[in-house]
């Protein structure tokens, strides 16, 4: 495997990261995660604006965002990989300091680049299940796509390794907040509910696109606080990442749900797979 590191594309066995280095030591990274369809990296504006946002909060220095020079690394870890498509990460940790937690900005922060084989797409759907670890609360004003992971990991391990099921975190105080690498949606009454940012869930690209695509096609979006029994009681209910797009919960617990029959999630999809191959942001709907 080939992986772009600082400027140049290496073997990943010839890649080494400092001791020295603060997202090792404190977990001060931060990563993106998207995926091509036919070579187009799906909705990077978005990515790399998220990306650069939690950079400022996290106190790192990055190069101002060039889209055509992001692309063209894409598209060589593509070629060096001999890949049509690829699953990406896009990491930046803080880079080198020494021991010791630090307040100044982070002004050689380290990037590097991953692409792996997509996974199959799958033609049903998932089972999710209401996990008993709850959601830790965000670290700053909200949640970052950092390195800060414990809390999802552990949540896996209580899932399971099963790749056809979600576990759902409830807050400290009970409130649906997301999957383990997913944001939650459930459909009731031709609108569309998702947990809010106070809920400390990620504000997921996938889960701004969603809400998009459901406003566009003439749906109410509502986000908010709510109970896990005003989810079982929805008519649909989904999960969505940038990788495995928009992904139909068929069974919740007890619960049975229609899954990939179901009509808005059908609706979404298509409306979705339109737009994979050509759009660099949400704001382009």
């Amino acid at each position: 495997m080939y992986l772009f590191v600082d400027g140049e594309f290496l073997p990943a066995e010839e890649v080494q990261v400092s001791p020295f280095d603060h997202g090792f030591l404190y977990g001060l990274g931060l990563f993106e995660t998207f995926r091509t369809y036919e070579g187009h990296p799906f909705l990077l504006d978005d990515h790399m604006k998220r990306l650069h946002d939690s950079a400022k909060e996290m106190n790192l220095k990055l190069d101002t965002y060039d889209r055509e020079t992001i692309t063209k690394v894409i598209e060589e870890l593509l070629r060096l990989n001999e890949l049509t498509d690829g699953y990406f990460r896009w990491n930046v940790s803080a880079g080198e300091r020494g021991i010791g937690l630090s307040t100044e900005e982070y002004e050689k922060p380290r990037t590097i680049v991953y692409v792996k084989p997509l996974p199959s797409k799958k033609k049903f759907g998932k089972k999710a299940q209401t996990l008993t670890l709850r959601r830790n609360s965000a670290e700053g004003s909200k949640r970052l796509k950092s390195h800060h992971y414990l809390n999802n990991i552990l949540g896996k391990r209580e899932l399971g390794d099963s790749a056809d099921a979600e576990g759902i975190f409830l807050t400290e105080d009970g409130f649906l907040s997301e999957g383990v690498v997913s944001n939650l949606f459930w459909y009731k009454d031709k609108t569309l509910y998702t947990p809010d940012l106070t809920c400390s869930c990620l504000d997921g690209v996938t889960r701004q696109f969603l809400m998009g695509l459901a406003d566009r096609a003439g749906f109410s979006v509502m986000e908010g606080r709510y109970s896990e029994a005003a989810a079982l009681c929805a008519e649909e209910i989904m999960v969505t990442n940038s990788v495995q797009e928009i992904v139909a919960i068929d069974k919740w617990n007890d619960t049975v749900f229609p899954g990939v029959k179901g009509v808005f999630f059908q609706q979404m999809q298509n409306q979705y797979e339109r737009y994979v191959t050509s759009l660099w942001s949400k704001a382009d709907l």
